[in-house]
């Protein structure tokens, strides 16, 4: 009872915290964080250990699965070749420096000190886009550091894989099997990821109940890892693919109602796990630190040189990719605010946790692994200071560089797409005028509502003005004719976005609004 008490005190405290965050505008990371940091160390609290099934099994799914769901399809084409140099290169270049760092300045020996490396060696998708979920980015830009972070892990996990056997049986590197298990994790979670994609398409698109179509969703994450899991290829990379390719065509799978239905589920179950993992990392470390042996008492200074290893290497592998990026693009003068950007955003967070918490604790002949609990303070102190302090001055430096799209971008953007989907609309109206295909008062009305949205485009979707009509047959005409210009307006909304005329966050936005309007007549 006691542990369900503590569990239900954790959501209590996550969701307050998360709540207080969005309010004033606070990264919400980083204020869990520190408030689980200092909930931990006040006298009575109880001792709190994560367990790598917990994280691995029952809190990453979703999240992931949630963060690929908002990749756009368009902006990721774009940018999938320096997100594969980053996936591939920027993680074996940040394993091999910490590696170097940390069998230098630390206790641990050299084969730890490359568990240590691989383990931190890739970004964080959870955190990333918790962090970057306010931001106004540039759509690339943001999709660029979101991409990495979500397809990078495979390579951490063979990483960490080769380190662990390294260290555990003190056998020597086979990078030839480390490379084919690669191809083995990552193509095998890519096609897994696919499959259960298009089966889970397909099932949608068959599916009209609001409930089951909610526990479908739910359970897609889940299916999408465990199967990959069983065939021994990567669980990260197939609820990854699953959540890219479900995420590109959920507009056409289901209708209004199912989709802010699914809106609003999903975001509930991100908001109290996010609240939840980020809460347990601060709480977590006090207890880790209280196993340590005396000798590694220096662990702070440890974890700081550990950290600014990885900005570092950062840094230094993006100036020059960003530098070759532009050049190819036209620019002949460098613009070093954007590596400098993408450098601050890469924090570390859930994933590095896991598998942290993955390394075995004794070695193959049964001897106790020594190093483990140091490797695990350090890496959850990486975490905790990537996510304070990145966290809480990320805005700033984007603010700083001078890259953020401004305020009135997004609202011209936004009013002039409103605009476009309007003019759609009329025109639709007219052509049903021309066949005497609906009573002038029902046109009247509609068209009064179409115009007085074109007038005003920057306002959100109101309701529609105009005189009720007399009869209830002519109310009914109006709401179908409605939903028949909703859907002319969806088309014209994904037309704006495939000729690259609006953002991906423009399309989304606007079609929310169109949803909430259909679910409105679907009501009355």
């Amino acid at each position: 009872m006691r542990s369900v008490g503590t569990v239900l005190a954790l959501v209590v405290l996550a969701t307050l915290v998360a709540t207080f965050a969005r309010r004033w505008r606070i990264p919400a990371p980083s204020l869990l964080v520190v408030a689980g940091l200092a909930v931990a160390l006040l006298p009575g609290t109880p001792q709190i250990e994560i367990s790598p099934e917990i994280i691995g099994l029952v809190v990453l799914p979703p999240l992931l699965y949630a963060s690929a769901e908002e990749m756009p399809w368009r902006e990721l084409r774009a940018v999938w070749k320096p997100v594969g140099i980053l996936a591939i290169g920027l993680v074996l270049a940040s394993a091999a420096a910490v590696g170097a760092v940390a069998a230098l300045v630390t206790p641990l020996s050299w084969e730890m000190a490359f568990v240590l490396g691989a383990v931190l060696a890739s970004t964080d998708p959870v955190a990333v886009t918790a962090l970057g979920r306010r931001l106004a980015l540039p759509p690339r830009v943001q999709v660029l550091v979101q991409a990495e972070s979500l397809f990078n892990d495979a390579t951490s996990l063979v990483l960490v894989r080769v380190a662990a056997g390294i260290a555990v049986a003190s056998a020597a590197a086979n990078w030839g099997a480390a490379g084919g298990e690669f191809l083995v994790l990552a193509g095998g979670g890519t096609v897994i990821g696919a499959a259960v994609a298009a089966a889970i398409a397909l099932i949608r698109r068959r599916t009209e109940d609001p409930v089951l179509e909610t526990v479908i969703a739910l359970v897609t994450p889940y299916a999408a890892y465990l199967l990959a899991e069983a065939a021994h290829t990567s669980g990260v990379t197939s609820c990854v693919v699953a959540g890219v390719v479900l995420g590109g065509r959920g507009d056409r799978l289901t209708n209004a109602r199912i989709r802010l239905q699914l809106h609003a589920v999903y975001g509930t179950v991100v908001f109290l796990l996010e609240s939840v993992v980020f809460s347990l990392i601060g709480l977590a470390l006090p207890t880790q630190v209280r196993a340590l042996a005396d000798g590694d008492r220096a662990w702070p200074l440890y974890a700081l040189a550990v950290a600014g290893t990885l900005v570092a290497v950062r840094l230094l592998w993006l100036a020059p990719l960003s530098a070759v990026v532009q050049r190819k693009g036209g620019i002949s003068r460098l613009n070093w605010r954007i590596p400098m950007v993408l450098t601050w955003a890469g924090t570390r967070g859930v994933m590095p946790l896991a598998a942290a918490l993955s390394i075995p604790e004794v070695t193959k002949d049964g001897t106790p692994l020594t190093d483990r609990p140091l490797v695990l303070v350090l890496t959850t102190s990486v975490v905790v200071v990537t996510l304070v302090v990145q966290g809480f001055t990320l805005a700033p430096v984007v603010r700083a560089s001078g890259i953020a799209l401004e305020p009135a971008h997004t609202a011209r953007e936004e009013a002039e797409a409103r605009s476009h989907l309007a003019h759609a609309g009329l025109a639709r109206l007219e052509e049903l005028a021309e066949l005497e295909a609906a009573p002038d008062v029902v046109l009247d009305r509609l068209r009064r509502g179409l115009t007085a949205r074109l007038d005003d485009a920057r306002d959100r979707l109101t309701e529609q003005n105009g005189t009720a009509t007399a009869t209830e047959s002519a109310d009914l005409v109006y709401r179908q004719l409605r939903r028949d210009l909703i859907t002319v307006e969806t088309i014209e909304l994904q037309r704006l976005y495939d000729t690259h005329t609006i953002s991906d966050t423009t399309r989304r936005r606007l079609q929310r609004s169109l949803d909430l309007e259909e679910a409105r007549l679907s009501d009355s």
